[in-house]
């Protein structure tokens, strides 16, 4: 393994870690936050496939695609599991997490993703299973999450975090 390589795995699954950690814990409702992550992590992506030079194949496409799916689909299975209650330290204010159904689902599409890189691979795809495409894939799924907590907040709460 080239050392491009174990530090990527790192950042992976250092990142991996830090959003179940978050699934099990409870958060302030904060609109502002919950989309700061999905930004970050698209710009980035962005930013990483753009200084790549390769071109995109049909096998490129078709990983991409299918990573999209299921990272759209999870992200609003994550959105519809969260939990919301009033935060106990601050009266008016909501919480959620997802708890360890979460993490399941978090498992889960990391191994659908670690199998569509395996199969993208195998097919010659080197843009689909780049970082970049992986740090997009990472923030559709929060995005998608995050779209749809903010939908399903509760409304009679009399503040959120941030406003």
């Amino acid at each position: 393994m080239t050392t491009i390589t174990l530090t990527n795995l790192g950042i992976g699954l250092g990142l991996i870690a830090y959003i179940c950690s978050r699934q099990l814990s409870w958060r302030a409702v904060d609109p502002a936050r919950m989309w700061k992550l999905p930004l970050v992590l698209g710009a980035v992506g962005i930013v990483a496939l753009a200084r790549q030079t390769t071109t995109i194949h049909p096998a490129d496409v078709l990983i991409l695609t299918l990573s999209a799916a299921f990272a759209l689909a999870s992200g609003v299975v994550m959105g519809r599991i969260a939990q919301f209650r009033p935060a106990p330290a601050d009266p008016g204010m909501i919480e959620s997490r997802t708890g360890w159904l979460g993490v399941g689902i978090w498992v889960g599409l990391v191994a659908v993703r670690v199998t569509l890189d395996v199969v993208g691979h195998r097919m010659g795809s080197a843009v689909a299973v780049s970082t970049g495409s992986i740090l997009l894939f990472l923030a559709l799924n929060r995005a998608a999450s995050a779209f749809v907590i903010s939908a399903r907040q509760p409304r009679g709460a009399t503040r959120v975090a941030g406003r």
